[in-house]
């Protein structure tokens, strides 16, 4: 009404509403068709080769950047373009303002909650069932030339035998001075050479004995040899600790030192035996430490036990073990879990028949074997990949990270001859085990059965594991828009160089056919 208003006022005054809002309507017309005019002038005169160096160039950095957001996006898990825009864009558009929480806050206490949760379950652990440096681990190096272990996992090996093996009373006897500087030492023969010295010293040093049979002994049969020495000599120094423990502080270090050395002695000479086939020996030895040094379940002797009862098929034998260790109150690990959903699928594979069952149902006994397997794939999805041979088996690493791929290649290595033994098991699993991520809640805000899967494996697992093995990645990610984004410009940019390179002249057609639809409707605008 305003803007009438004040046309009607132009109008009586005699001047053009046009000058009245500021627009010549005979400039703005002709300045309006000489720029159309020069744009025409100036496209038309564009040959064919620039319409493709310009589609093929913007098909080539379009095409690089999504070659560098793919790889950004394999090696670290999320876009690189989306991390620049969230880190450095959204502070200057003050996009965080509204995602600070102030401390005592509910956000930031769940916070700090999910982080801790993330930090204890991405804790690394010593593999229950780790091979044997020169007698496997070597060997495999010597025939492929690749090296199955990482520097990281080899560090952390380092680490545990400080802890087990050295105490602060090492000072009092040379041989053991000798063999904490052994222990430290990154370089193979030097850790070796440091043992003979130690034995040098004292013939009676377990430890060294221990060193040996570890990484110089190239045969099983050698392992043995010389653990059988240590145990001599471990046995020995741990009756003179128990006499002396009472004495001092530093005597009762001393003693759990002794302790923990004879258990690691006798617990490597079971899995010798296990391995050179003497089950029967192997089990005694660990039920023996099992009630000898109940404190030391950590070291997870029991599911060295429960291989070795699975070789010998003494399946009441091993629910017994698992009616003890598979408790809501104690830490789960695939062997166990993976060992429940066995016998439990033990009862009902061999007679398994998919059509059969989607006619009549499954029966009680199969719902049990289906839930332990729904139960084990939760724990740990990374398992059933291995134990169907869909990836390929490695080495297993020296340490393991509870629920990853890790872990995984750890149990399928030891147990998937197990499931092989018995009849129709890996069938009734192939049938089952992909109905657990529908039971699963998406995206993973709270687990069925157990936590939340952390997010941390996949980091923990590519440091555990030799970089030539393609890591197992759960849940599988999906790929972000940018990388979408730059295919399909690179896609459509390369089809049009291509297309304006074969049929110059067509595309000129349409071309100028696009540029002179816009013209005139600019102009009629």
């Amino acid at each position: 009404m305003a803007d009438r208003g004040c046309l009607a006022e132009a109008e009586a005054a005699g001047e053009s509403p046009a000058l009245v809002l500021g627009v010549n309507p005979i400039l703005g017309w002709r300045e309006r068709l000489r720029a159309g005019l020069a744009v025409t002038v100036f496209l038309s005169s564009l040959t064919p080769k620039f319409y493709v160096a310009l589609t093929g160039t913007s098909s080539l950095i379009s095409g690089l950047i999504f070659i560098f957001e793919w790889w950004y996006f394999h090696k670290h898990g999320t876009s690189f373009i989306e991390q620049v825009s969230v880190s450095h864009l959204r502070p200057l558009m003050g996009g965080t303002e509204h995602s600070i929480s102030e401390p005592g806050s509910p956000s930031r206490n769940r916070e700090s909650e999910t982080s801790r949760q993330n930090l204890s379950e991405c804790k690394v652990w010593r593999n229950p069932l780790n091979l044997f440096r020169g007698a496997e681990y070597r060997r495999y190096t010597w025939v492929t030339g690749k090296e199955p272990l990482t520097y990281y996992d080899m560090n952390l090996s380092a680490q545990d035998h400080q802890t087990f093996f050295t105490c602060d009373t090492d000072f009092l006897r040379p041989s053991d001075t000798v063999m904490q500087k052994a222990w430290r030492e990154r370089n193979p023969p030097a850790r070796i050479k440091a043992a003979y010295q130690a034995l040098e010293l004292n013939n009676d040093c377990a430890t060294a004995y221990v060193l040996l049979a570890e990484e110089e002994a190239t045969t099983i049969v050698d392992a043995e040899r010389l653990f059988k020495q240590a145990l001599k000599a471990g046995e020995t120094i741990y009756r003179r600790s128990q006499q002396c423990q009472h004495q001092s502080p530093q005597h009762e270090a001393q003693l759990r030192r002794d302790t923990n050395v004879l258990v690691y002695i006798k617990r490597r000479l079971a899995m010798c035996a296990r391995k050179l086939g003497r089950i029967r020996e192997a089990v005694k030895i660990m039920r023996d430490l099992m009630k000898e040094f109940p404190p030391l379940t950590m070291l997870n002797i029991h599911e060295n036990l429960l291989e070795s009862l699975l070789e010998l098929q003494a399946y009441a034998d091993v629910q017994a073990v698992l009616a003890k260790y598979d408790d809501i109150s104690l830490l789960k690990s695939a062997a166990i879990c993976y060992t429940a959903a066995l016998l439990k699928t033990r009862t009902v594979s061999d007679k398994f028949s998919p059509e059969t069952a989607s006619k009549r149902g499954l029966s009680t006994a199969e719902i049990n074997a289906v839930e332990a397997i729904h139960r084990a794939v939760e724990f740990n999805p990374h398992v059933p990949k291995y134990l169907l041979e869909m990836k390929s088996l490695i080495l297993p690493p020296e340490h393991i990270l509870k629920r990853g791929d890790s872990e995984a290649i750890a149990y399928a290595f030891s147990h998937l001859q197990h499931w092989k033994r018995i009849e129709g098991a890996l069938n009734l699993l192939q049938c089952t085990w992909e109905g657990t991520f529908r039971m699963i809640p998406y995206p993973l805000e709270k687990g069925h059965l157990f936590h939340p899967y952390p997010s941390c494996t996949e980091t923990a697992d590519r440091e555990l594991l030799p970089p030539f093995h393609h890591v197992s990645v759960y849940p599988k990610r999906e790929l972000p828009l940018f990388i979408h984004f730059t295919a399909g410009f690179c896609s459509s940019t390369a089809m049009i160089a291509i297309l304006t390179h074969q049929f110059p002249e067509i595309m000129g057609i349409f071309v100028k056919a696009v540029i002179r639809v816009k013209t005139q409707k600019e102009n009629a605008d």
